[in-house]
């Protein structure tokens, strides 16, 4: 099946078989998403390994495997790109938009150097876009002004799947220029004045799905719903291509140099919580699992962003996932209990809010970086120091000040380290 093995005896892997015919006669092929039936109690990927330190002893893939650090490390969603004014000037120089900079490895292995040129940050993010991967599948985007990301040419009616949508995805083709610029970042990363690791990511089936649709964050919500209930067939067919194509394409990154990938279901926001269960959540384990067969020492990140349902709980329980990333208006400590009861040893990422960073009319500077300190003793205070990777609640949206941002990645170090040593000395006086 499309899932991994439901028990520990079968060795079956779901993506050892041979390529498949997707949507022959619009019926999902060997690889199949399950039926809903047996979803929710078999739903399980592979078991977390033991950690391991990493081999270049890297603070965040430490952290990521729930090993001991000697402070937190930080990274931030969106920390390449348009909140930068080195990245504003990049493009003007250039005269290519997002979408442009996207295609040629060198603007990518730049834009994402940048802002480690700036922050002491713990990792390089791939600087890339959620939908290079329904892209490859033949969908056309466009960046018409202050509209953000458009799929041109939506599916509108199930006559255009068999036309349109194709049996098979080649990654390295298809998405050969992104791989290239995967290795050529690993390569100035090596020459960097403080090496660190690479994260790669994909967005997870059904936010492509929804995307592939015609969906967005702010029309066309029921899109993905509807289809699923008038063509459940097609439907799955394409879910299923989604989840091979991502698999291939984060297993290629990490083959390329990715030292830590992020799945990444941004529109949890519009999946009902029984099309989580029966097809978004078991798709990205389906992921999941074949990537911890084929990269077993590699961390994945787990990420469903703003369910109103308990997507964390689920990934948790899975044991698909090192680490979950939190968004924002959670209950920290109780999330912390919650994963650490879990089976493993599953660390946490996240979730500072983005508005500390943003200048506020009549806050002096000296008092906005003090208020983002005081958030970042908060967040440490509440999530603990050990087992978190660092980071936003959601992406930076371009209005943040720089200096406000280096406040945030350097208080995020001083004060984790701050607080681990006065956890060291209370345990000596302890005894």
């Amino acid at each position: 099946t499309f899932l991994p093995p439901t028990s520990p005896a079968s060795s079956s892997s779901p993506m050892t078989m041979p390529p498949a015919t997707f949507l022959s006669s619009f019926t999902p092929s060997p690889i199949t998403l399950p039926s809903p039936a047996t979803t929710r109690t078999t739903t399980r990927a592979a078991p977390l390994r033991a950690p391991v330190a990493s081999a270049a002893s890297f603070p965040l893939l430490d952290a990521a495997k729930s090993l001991p650090v000697r402070r937190t490390p930080i990274w931030l969603f969106r920390q390449a790109g348009r909140h930068l004014p080195e990245y504003r000037d990049y493009k003007a120089e250039t005269g290519k938009n997002f979408l442009e900079l996207l295609k040629d490895p060198k603007d990518v292995a730049e834009v994402t150097m940048q802002p480690l040129r700036r922050y002491d940050l713990d990792a390089a993010i791939l600087f890339s876009d959620i939908l290079v991967v329904i892209e490859a599948l033949g969908a056309e985007l466009d960046m018409p002004g202050g509209k953000g990301i458009l799929v041109v040419n939506p599916l509108l009616t199930v006559s255009e799947v068999a036309r349109r949508i194709p049996k098979a995805v080649n990654v390295q083709k298809q998405l050969g220029h992104v791989l290239s610029a995967v290795t050529e970042i690993k390569s100035q990363l090596a020459n960097h004045r403080a090496p660190v690791p690479l994260i790669g990511f994909a967005a997870a089936p059904f936010t492509l799905f929804f995307y592939l649709l015609g969906g967005s964050s702010k029309k066309n919500t029921e899109i993905a719903t509807t289809w699923l209930a008038l063509h459940p067939a097609e439907s799955r067919a394409i879910l299923s291509l989604l989840a091979e194509t991502v698999a291939e394409f984060l297993s290629a990154q990490i083959d390329a140099g990715a030292d830590c990938v992020q799945l990444f279901e941004a529109m949890a926001m519009h999946v009902t919580e029984p099309h989580w269960h029966d097809l978004a959540l078991p798709a990205m384990l389906s992921v999941a699992s074949e990537l911890r067969r084929r990269h077993p020492s590699v961390p994945i990140m787990g990420f469903a962003r703003g369910a109103a349902f308990d997507t964390l709980g689920d990934l948790a329980a899975s044991g698909g996932f090192d680490v979950l990333t939190v968004d924002l208006g959670v209950d920290r400590v109780a999330v912390r209990e919650r994963v650490a009861g879990g089976p493993g040893r599953v660390a946490m990422q996240g979730n500072f809010d983005p508005k500390w960073l943003v200048p506020r009319e009549g806050v002096a500077m000296g008092a906005a970086k003090e208020k983002v300190r005081e958030e970042v003793r908060r967040m440490l205070g509440e999530f603990g120091t050990q087992g978190l990777v660092a980071n936003l609640g959601e992406g930076l949206g371009g209005r943040e000040n720089p200096e406000l941002v280096a406040c945030l990645v350097d208080a995020v170090h001083d004060e984790s380290e701050r607080m681990i040593q006065e956890e060291k000395l209370a345990r000596l006086l302890s005894k």
